[in-house]
């Protein structure tokens, strides 16, 4: 079996019976790890020196568009509710052919591996069977660990969203769960529901009847900006027709306008949430979930969400995240006559809400999310030696204040590197790069955005 052994490391583990090590070895076998400590050396693995870096487990973004990669740089001044509904929904998605669902996937799954992400949730609007398939190709192809989301087609916003009673197109759901996805390690399905914000009740519920058929998750955009109030009138009802359908294979993207009493039922099933916040910021969905969801006694995972408009680095979102919570926070107690005497969030609970959090989200922390033996083998090697990093005194706080995608070394999915000595390994990188930007100037050029 292929060997490999990163050596002499800072290593984060997130798993709290080992802990943080210095000077250790990871040893990984066939893809999973199976081992971590010191003085491991195995003259049949292939090293990986680790030494003046830090070793953690791959980010997990748990909301994320990948196929707008190729547009992105068009949305950064958009609202949700005008221009984002008028021009990407009502408009852009619908001029999408495969071979775009395929290059945006591509090199957004390629931003995400450069910048430490190893795995994603990837919700997709794919016009026909063959968009979906050709999404598909692309998570494949880039080598990343991927959750493909089966969302609503992005031909006809007025037939897809708003109150639509028409389901998802469950045949070819199951056909490309059943020829591309089921059999493949890195790959697992969830279905893109729209839920009762937007659409039916019976929709969704049908919606999600589905998704539990095919024991997928079911991801739903809700409760973001004001759109919940005009469909449940002027005192939100949260979950409303899916309330009683609620478990751990739901989650929630958003949910900015959830009462309490919501989060905290949510919560108590086993409901995940995940939290874009640099997104919501601009866009107008309203303040982060963050803080009702750790007031209900649970995490929210991270996700980077439109990457139309902001950067696809998870770096990004758990310090705009961490910090934005740490200000209302802060806000509270000052308000209260009160000086500000300790920080809430701590820089290792945004940096587990962007791993084991993300893999719990995504039902996928029995394999990733802490590097564990017996786990796989998805991990981030960072340069902590240069002079925006060193002296390393904290290297939790090295990876979430001080380093930025640069300093990501080496990046293993699966054990495979997908990224040594700060560059991609993958070939498609540079063959595939004048397609990618030729699509994303053909996909603008044709809705007639103007910049």
């Amino acid at each position: 079996m292929p060997q490999t052994i990163i050596q002499d490391g800072t290593v984060v583990s997130l798993d709290p019976d080992i802990g943080t090590l210095e000077g250790a070895d990871v040893l990984i076998e066939d893809g999973e790890i199976v081992e971590i400590g010191g003085d491991l050396a195995d003259a049949n693995a292939e090293p990986i020196d680790a030494s003046g870096k830090i070793v953690f487990p791959g980010l997990v973004d748990s909301h994320i568009h990948l196929a707008q990669t190729q547009v992105r740089g068009i949305a950064g001044d958009w609202s949700l509710m005008n221009e984002y509904f008028d021009h990407m929904l009502g408009n852009i998605t619908g001029l999408y052919r495969p071979e775009d669902m395929y290059l945006g996937g591509l090199f957004g799954a390629f931003e995400k591996l450069h910048t430490g992400t190893t795995t994603a949730l990837d919700w997709s609007y794919p016009n026909t069977l063959e968009h979906g398939e050709r999404a598909v190709d692309a998570l494949q192809d880039a080598g990343i660990r991927a959750v493909y989301t089966y969302g609503p087609p992005g031909d006809d916003a007025a037939k897809w969203w708003f109150e639509s009673d028409v389901g998802l197109p469950e045949e070819n759901i199951r056909e490309l769960h059943e020829e591309a996805i089921r059999d493949d390690d890195l790959l697992s399905l969830a279905l893109g529901l729209r839920g009762p914000d937007f659409c039916t009740d019976e929709t969704a519920r049908a919606d999600l009847e589905l998704a539990r058929d095919l024991d997928a998750l079911s991801t739903i955009h809700m409760g973001a900006a004001l759109w919940p109030s005009s469909v449940y009138g002027e005192d939100y009802q949260g979950f409303g027709a899916i309330e009683d359908m609620l478990g751990p294979d739901v989650n929630v993207a958003h949910g900015n306008h959830f009462a309490q009493e919501d989060i905290d039922h949510a919560v108590e099933q086993g409901v995940s949430f995940s939290s874009t916040p640099e997104v919501e910021m601009q866009m107008g969905h309203g303040i982060p979930v963050t803080g009702k969801v750790l007031e209900a006694g649970g995490r929210p995972a991270w996700g980077v969400d439109v990457c139309s408009n902001v950067s696809g680095d998870m770096g990004s979102q758990m310090r705009i995240g961490m910090q934005l919570q740490r200000m209302f926070d802060n806000q509270a107690v000052l308000e209260g006559d009160e000086e500000v005497t300790e920080v809430s969030i701590a820089a290792r609970d945004t940096l587990e809400m962007a791993t084991i959090e993300g893999a719990r989200a995504l039902g996928l922390d029995d394999e990733i999310g802490t590097l564990t033996p017996g786990k796989r083998a998805d991990v981030v090697v960072l340069d902590a030696s240069d002079f925006m990093t060193a002296p390393s005194h904290s290297p939790i706080e090295t990876i979430v204040f001080q380093s930025d995608p640069s300093h990501i070394d080496t990046v293993l999915v699966d054990g495979e590197p997908v990224k040594r000595d700060g560059e991609l390994t993958n070939d498609l990188v540079e063959s595939e790069f004048d397609r990618f930007v030729e699509s994303g100037h053909r996909l603008v050029d044709e809705a007639g955005i103007e910049l």
